[in-house]
């Protein structure tokens, strides 16, 4: 049975197919991408989860009812309270000083992703901004899994190796689990034109998921 968020990544296969399984994704998975590559993207990611936040912040006010509001809270207090110090370790661990992370720009693809997301929610309502978040959420678990499904993953002694486990792990995967059923449930509920217009925003999205990636080749 085709649930209503397989009918996204189903409408746009191509542009789905092209974020998820990305050169910098393949070489990651096989332990070649160059370390200056992901050190870039590491800085960025960080940038990224600031806005992040500030995405979350804005699902609480477009929040209709108290669960809704609960959620939103509980993902920005964990990007806030957590992810944030545990990105920040993870990039000391990789040569990259908390210092340095206050100082740096935000690449043009940081901006176009972050500010697509947050023009999503606030020109939308709620679903709008789940499904301009979802290539992130739900992409980061789809794409750990997929790696480790490939025989060219190198999983003994792959310098990402720990990236890799992070978002293959139970803890993601339940959060992935969580998002997907919240957009399915969600995406029943719209008419053919709503869905057509969120099928857009997804495609939009997704789109500049794969820019991010592109990112940090375009630097080798």
């Amino acid at each position: 049975m085709t649930t209503p968020f397989d009918f996204l990544k189903l409408t746009h296969a191509d542009d789905w197919r092209s974020y998820t399984e990305h050169r910098f994704v393949r070489e990651l998975a096989a332990g070649t991408l160059p370390e200056a590559v992901f050190r870039h993207y590491l800085k960025q990611d960080y940038l990224f989860l600031i806005q992040f936040a500030r995405a979350w912040g804005l699902a609480v006010y477009k929040s209709r009812d108290l669960s809704e509001i609960r959620q939103g809270l509980d993902n920005l207090k964990a990007i806030v309270d957590v992810e944030l110090g545990l990105h920040v370790g993870y990039c000391a661990s990789w040569g990259i000083a908390e210092a340095d992370l206050a100082q740096l720009a935000e690449s043009k693809a940081t901006l176009a992703y972050t500010r697509y997301v947050l023009d999503a929610g606030m020109s939308g309502d709620l679903l709008d901004l789940h499904v301009a978040l979802a290539p992130c959420i739900i992409g980061y678990g789809e794409i750990a899994s997929w790696i480790n499904q490939q025989a060219f993953t190198r999983h003994d002694g792959n310098p990402y190796g720990e990236w890799i486990d992070m978002y293959a792990g139970d803890e993601y995967q339940g959060l992935v689990a969580s998002e997907t059923q919240w957009l399915n449930e969600r995406l029943a509920e719209v008419d053919a034109s709503r869905l057509q217009r969120l099928s857009t925003v997804f495609r939009d999205a997704t789109r500049l998921e794969a820019d991010f990636w592109q990112m940090g080749l375009d630097l080798s």
